[in-house]
């Protein structure tokens, strides 16, 4: 088990560390290590075959990819190690290395990136170099002493990668059945390539790696709490500092191509029976998608998918007997047209409700819309188009980092705008380079302005619950306010931050007011706007919130999911000033609520370190205490003050911390 746990770890770790590919065969790293260099029983690749294909690979490198690859390689060298440590925080705050350890890494992954070219130009020193450095052994030996390591060969990490099951073999897997031009198009595309890594990812994931094929990459990476987002942080980060990176990467993966032959000849068509304007995907075995892409028809810029209901009936019912969630995902592939329309007849609807299928998505060109099914009782049609730049541009000057895209849909035949449930859209994000990827927010353009909506970040894409359909896009959303100087130092971020998804906002002339208190109205608007629980749909039954009230909408969501109650059965209170340990409650609840959360049963433990604890209300004191138990609360000098009133500054804190609970 730990000889598994470590193969993985590190394997990622190195794979994370080396994007452009580390060709580490020989002996002299395995030697250093302590590690014998002897092909065990499980193994089915050898250092040779591993050098020749590396050996294959370079072959086919072309001059105008040895500009790419030289553009990386001086990037890399001029990398200064505070901005190497920016690029890499996910993962290296995981690894929790002293700052020796981390100078160590930051040289290592300046000399393992610079190998492919070092290589490619007959240096083959350089491997040597890194084989042989001492630092660089103890860095790996205490990386894998954090994995409990206590027996491993070089081996391991040869049948990892390149092994008959290994990384190399399942992304060509995912590759094969594919057209030359399918290929081309995933390497150029961001999107594509995006679906292509998070397919390829999962895989890696889900690897058994050791004789025993028993232990997953994922239960090792959990073993360092590295996770998926931190991998895909770091290489958006990448991809941000160093804009050099990719084009090194889609040279390699173009040589690839041609070293190993990959790709079937075009055809003159997407795929066999392929319509024009549509690229069908590689079939897949998971019963969770459905592919339609051989559905599409475009016509005049506009695609029309023709589900065949009983074809998607039976995909339901397969994925209701396979327990595999409750979502069925209609794959519609690459779509090359602006307008994308899909009926989902009646039947499909009940059908999906019929076998607990809460969920239909729609995913196309990397944008995905998951509708909640039980709202529905009607054949319903959605409409995506991606609109033009000058939609966003003639409203805003603010950096856009989506495509505009205008959603519609239909029920029976009638426009509906606004639903029961929210309607879930994911957008991929495009020309980030130089932007703040936490200020970015999903806009909806409206009577010529932007409402800020906020959105949860998940990689090189964005999600967000709708329970309105209009125009949106994602734009970087820089606020400065002009009285936050005092506050600026464990508030300032945390304030711009969430004003940029617009869940908080200034008290007008520039000013933010960060010492004023705050009203149980307005934190009620602050935690449902910041967690995307909007829903214009919730009525309130308290007496003193009229329908008219800017806040109704927000006391009603708060108060249907249970996160807020009244002061009486009918009386809210809203213009009253929130306590902390109010804000605390309230804060718990909703991420109960949101996360599906219980409590830990550790009330007293948790309000110990409070020595002002006996002064919380019972009702609250299990609120708070979960506050404090998953640290989104802190108390001052012992004290966690529970009746003394909430600062908007506070709230901006304690809401930031909520956004990012994981």
């Amino acid at each position: 088990m730990k000889k598994k746990l470590a193969v993985s770890t590190l394997a990622v770790s190195m794979a994370a560390a080396t994007v452009a590919g580390l060709p580490l065969s020989g002996k002299g790293l395995a030697q250093q290590l302590g590690f014998v260099n002897v092909a065990s029983a499980a193994s089915t690749v050898t250092n040779d075959q591993v050098k020749t294909k590396f050996l294959t690979l370079y072959a086919n490198l072309q001059p105008a990819d040895w500009v790419k690859l030289g553009a990386f390689y001086k990037d890399v060298k001029a990398l200064s190690e505070s901005e190497y440590k920016g690029i890499f925080a996910p993962i290296l705050d995981k690894l929790e290395l002293n700052p020796t350890q981390t100078t160590t890494s930051y040289e290592l992954f300046k000399s393992a990136t610079s190998v492919v070219y070092d290589v490619y130009q007959s240096d083959y020193a350089a491997i040597g170099k890194i084989q042989t450095n001492a630092d660089y052994t103890n860095l790996l030996k205490d990386i894998a002493a954090k994995a409990e390591v206590d027996d491993l060969s070089f081996d391991d990490f040869l049948e990892f990668f390149f092994g008959t099951s290994g990384v190399e073999a399942e992304l060509r897997e995912l590759l094969s059945g594919k057209t030359q031009s399918e290929l081309q198009a995933i390497i150029d595309d961001p999107s594509a390539s995006e679906t292509l890594f998070e397919q390829a990812y999962n895989k890696v994931l889900n690897h058994a790696t050791g004789s025993q094929k028993a232990t997953t990459v994922s239960q090792a990476v959990y073993n360092l709490d590295i996770t998926p987002t931190n991998v895909k942080d770091a290489l958006y980060n990448l991809d941000v500092k160093v804009p050099s990176a990719k084009p090194a990467v889609q040279a390699l993966a173009q040589a690839y191509i041609r070293a190993f032959k990959l790709g079937i000849a075009d055809t003159g068509t997407s795929g066999p029976g392929a319509p024009t304007g549509v690229t069908p995907t590689t079939p897949s075995t998971d019963v969770s998608v459905f592919d339609a892409s051989k559905l599409v028809t475009v016509t005049n810029g506009k695609a029309i998918v023709a589900l065949v209901d009983a074809d998607v009936i039976k995909a339901i019912q397969a994925l209701a007997a396979a327990k595999k969630g409750t979502t069925l995902t209609i794959n519609l592939g690459t779509v090359n047209a602006a307008t994308v329309e899909v009926p989902i007849s009646k039947a499909i609807i009940d059908a999906a409700k019929a076998n607990g299928i809460a969920n239909i998505a729609i995913t196309f060109n990397g944008v995905t819309i998951t509708i909640p099914v039980s709202q529905f009782d009607a054949a319903v049609t959605l409409t995506v188009t991606k609109a033009a730049p000058s939609v966003a541009t003639s409203v805003t000057y603010l950096k856009l980092a989506s495509d505009v895209y205008e959603f519609g849909l239909t029920v029976g035949g009638v426009p509906t705008s606004t639903f029961k449930q929210p309607i879930t859209i994911k957008l991929p994000l495009k020309d980030t380079n130089g932007l703040d990827k936490e200020l970015l927010s999903v806009a909806k353009i409206v009577y010529g302005n932007l409402q800020f909506q906020g959105g949860v970040l998940d990689g090189e894409f964005i999600v967000e619950p709708r329970d309105t359909f209009s125009s949106y896009v994602v734009v970087e959303n820089k606020v400065s306010f002009s009285d936050i100087a005092k506050v600026q130092s464990w508030a300032g971020r945390q304030i711009q931050v969430i004003a940029a998804k617009g869940a908080i906002e200034g008290v007008g002339g520039g000013k933010f007011a960060p010492k004023k208190g705050v009203t149980r109205a307005e934190f009620a608007k602050m935690l449902i706007r910041a967690l995307n629980l909007d829903n214009q749909n919730a009525a309130t039954t308290f007496s003193d919130v009229k329908k008219t009230d800017w806040f109704a909408p927000y006391v009603a969501v708060a108060a249907e999911k249970g996160i807020i109650n009244g002061r009486s059965a009918s009386k809210f209170d809203p213009n009253a000033a929130i306590t902390r340990a109010e804000m605390a409650t309230m804060i718990s609840r909703a991420l109960k609520s949101v996360n599906n959360l219980k409590d830990s049963g550790t009330s007293a433990t948790a309000l110990s370190v409070f020595s002002d604890s006996a002064k919380i209300s019972p009702s609250l004191k299990d609120g708070v205490a979960f506050a404090a138990s998953k640290g989104l609360i802190i108390g001052n000098a012992g004290k966690f003050n529970p009746n003394s009133t909430a600062t908007r500054a506070e709230a901006a804190v304690i809401i930031y911390r909520t956004i990012n609970f994981k």
